[in-house]
């Protein structure tokens, strides 16, 4: 039982898909994509049918599909040791290699990287760290945790709750007391009329003081934030924003915790994307592009700051109290370090950079004019187009027209994912950092035509 179908119905009869309307999936409303094979920015289909993945999966296939040099080190690391835990000092080889480079490149001061399998346990670990931290230091009221509307730091509880998206919130309890949002920083949406992004960025910062002084600076432990807002609209930071931010947080003894799970590994053209924005981050968040989606593995980097006073404390308090069963796990492992090899082989962050460069030149030249567009955005090779129905006032579609994922599954059907993303009528696109100029040429003349199939349909 393997043809198309079959598999079809086995997985309609056995799977819980997430982002996926259940009934219409159970009645047949919705077929499955049945993925069966990707080869560099291709993904193919059960019924033999290419696509080019101008998403990398979900941001994280950054060297490709196919690459045999991963699959041969999970292999070799399997045939090895497939598994063995890392609680009570126990570690392999593969995990103390990683673990070195991680700390050697991450920004802010790293000393020690724990780890998980998804961004969404990580961001737990870190609201957890964060806790622990300020008990450790004699400060148990320092516990709120702020993010920002439209951030997305996982959907697990406390990593949910951070998540300021209210359809990751709806009917499951969430946000928890403990996590606060500010506002999202947006400029297009977010600014009054005439107001520069440097303005826009101060009146953030200011949002943010006048948020931890209602709340007492004695409550606030930490701020957690994208370098760039991913799936809240691939949103770059407006200038000076995050040095703004920053200075707040320094004034009231607040951590900051970067969510490089989007980021990180090259995607903007940096290795990090607190590098490219001046960011000195106490706690860092990696996945995704870490095994480039291989193998599950999420890592929390821990800096000077919090890991000296859990050393410190561990005479009085004991061992670290927090782990998983797969914490640090060797094939995971041996996968983020052949992915790392790549990357740094191949200058996959300049690649990133330079054909980003292009990227985004030419998603200016084709989608600026077109009077649906209110705005064309992003950094190396993330990009995103916003529609709306009035581009001099703003206004936007109604959105029962669907115009984003009209426009998205117009793309598909002409051999193109691109994602639509939520909070408005947005084209996502965060192809594989291999991806070479002529494919963006492809990538983005798909693009454009699905988008002018779809102002016909509207002018009709």
């Amino acid at each position: 039982m393997n043809d198309a179908s079959s598999i079809a119905m086995l997985d309609r009869a056995s799977v819980l898909h997430p982002a996926t309307h259940l009934k219409d999936y159970a009645s047949g409303k919705i077929d499955p994509t049945i993925i069966s094979a990707g080869d560099g920015i291709r993904i193919q289909d059960m019924q033999g049918r290419s696509l080019i993945d101008g998403f990398a999966g979900l941001y994280c296939v950054n060297i490709g599909y196919g690459r045999t040099e991963v699959a041969e080190a999970i292999a070799r690391q399997a045939y090895k040791l497939a598994y063995y835990h890392t609680f009570a000092a126990h570690t392999s080889e593969p995990l103390a290699i990683l673990s070195d480079r991680l700390v050697r490149m991450a920004p802010g001061k790293p000393r020690r990287v724990f780890y998980g399998l998804s961004g969404s346990d990580a961001n737990e670990t870190q609201a957890k760290l964060v806790w622990y931290y300020n008990n450790l230091r004699g400060q148990p009221k320092k516990k709120k945790i702020i993010s920002r509307q439209r951030g997305f730091h996982g959907s697990s509880v406390i990593a949910g709750s951070m998540t300021g998206m209210s359809y990751y919130h709806d009917n499951m309890d969430l946000p928890v007391s403990q996590v606060l949002h500010t506002g999202a920083p947006h400029h297009y949406w977010g600014s009054e009329p005439g107001e520069t992004e440097e303005v826009f960025s101060r009146r953030r910062a200011d949002e943010l003081e006048q948020l931890i002084l209602r709340e007492g600076p004695e409550t606030i432990g930490a701020f957690i934030g994208e370098p760039v807002l991913g799936t809240g609209g691939i949103i770059p930071p407006p200038a000076n924003y995050w040095r703004d931010i920053q200075s707040v947080l320094k004034r009231y003894d607040v951590l900051l915790i970067a969510d490089e799970v989007v980021c990180g590994f090259g995607r903007t053209g940096a290795d990090f994307g607190s590098t490219m924005y001046g960011m000195e981050p106490d706690l860092v968040t990696v996945a995704k592009g870490l095994t480039a989606g291989y193998a599950p593995l999420s890592g929390v980097i821990i800096g000077e700051r919090v890991h000296a006073i859990m050393e410190e404390a561990a005479e009085r308090v004991g061992p670290f109290s927090h782990g998983y069963t797969y914490t640090g796990h060797p094939i995971s492992a041996a996968a983020a370090n052949a992915v790392l090899d790549i990357v740094e082989k191949e200058k996959l962050a300049e690649r990133a950079r330079t054909v980003g460069a292009y990227f985004q030149m030419r998603l200016k030249e084709k989608f600026a004019q077109l009077e649906i567009v209110g705005e064309v955005r992003g950094v190396g090779l993330l990009g995103a187009v916003e529609f709306v129905a009035d581009r001099n006032t703003k206004r936007r579609f109604d959105p029962q027209l669907k115009v984003g994922p009209r426009i998205s599954k117009a793309a598909r059907d002409r051999g193109l994912i691109a994602r639509a993303m939520p909070h408005g009528d947005i084209l996502g696109f965060a192809p594989p950092l291999i991806v070479s100029e002529s494919d963006i040429d492809e990538i983005v003349e798909i693009a454009y035509q699905a988008t002018r199939q779809v102002m016909d349909e509207l002018a009709k």
